[in-house]
């Protein structure tokens, strides 16, 4: 019955998607910067917004450095996991003791930095904010290294690992990254309301998360048809995981009821 509640909410999010990618209108940044000189002139700047989808190139002037692997790009997430085993003792119910040794992981640090940058298509630029963006990145680092003292480092990352419970076998670092100059395909809301010190200026618009609930913003190196085949894929199936799941809740709920 759990399942079935948690594979309603991923069937849900793969709809809102799917009917996210639809809804977006898809046009050139020059389209966007016409649309926005023509209702500044007619209601004034500031007050425009639209839901879109662009295909643009990366650029930025100041990109971050990713933690670990210390590559540039404008968005990175990074975790270091350490790997343990330990001797536990278990008990069973006639009272009969047995040792054994387990191993587990436990998460030790986990980071992720976005900054804004410019998309570049064929008709000009604008910039993106890419704050509480769905980003697919790229892996640039999946390595485990064993434990050699208390204080682990890599790249620009260091910590000092003090006590820790069981044996530290060794670390695991993962990070994966938004690079530069990559082409990307953005689903979100463009806005002239940014930059609005001075002169209205059209070429200053920006993309960012859309302010209308249910709304997704998304920033993929994926085409849009393969995201909405993703999207499409993964509602189906979990709709009949979700109908499979709380059938079988019920009957055993049911069974059990009946038994007591």
């Amino acid at each position: 019955m759990v399942l079935s509640v948690v594979l309603f909410f991923v069937q849900f999010n793969a709809r809102q998607k799917v009917a996210s990618l639809r809804q977006a209108r898809a046009g050139s940044i020059s389209d966007l910067q016409l649309i926005a000189m023509k209702v500044a002139s007619e209601i004034g700047a500031g007050s425009w917004r639209d839901y879109v989808k662009l295909r643009g190139d990366i650029q930025c002037d100041q990109p971050l450095t990713s933690e670990l692997k210390q590559v540039p790009c404008v968005y990175y997430e990074m975790k270091v996991e350490r790997e343990y085993e330990k001797t536990v003792t278990e008990r069973d119910d006639e009272g009969h003791t047995t040792t054994k040794t387990v191993r587990g992981s436990e998460v030790v640090s986990e980071n992720s930095r976005s900054t804004p940058f410019t998309l570049k298509d064929s008709s000009g630029k604008i910039e993106v904010d890419p704050d509480d963006a769905q980003i697919d990145t790229v892996t640039v680092l999946d390595e485990f290294r064993q434990a050699t003292s208390s204080t682990i480092s890599f790249g620009g990352f260091s910590l000092s690992t003090g006590n820790n419970d069981g044996r530290t076998i060794g670390y695991r670092y993962q990070e994966s990254i938004l690079p530069l100059n990559r082409n990307i395909f953005i689903v979100g809301e463009v806005t002239d309301a940014r930059g609005l010190s001075g002169s209205y200026d059209a070429t200053q618009l920006t993309i960012e998360k859309p302010t209308e609930w249910g709304k997704k913003y998304i920033i993929s190196l994926q085409s849009e048809a393969r995201l909405k085949k993703e999207a499409a894929r993964t509602s189906k199936y979990s709709f009949y995981g979700m109908l499979a799941a709380f059938t079988t809740g019920a009957i055993l709920l049911g069974v059990g009821l009946t038994s007591a």
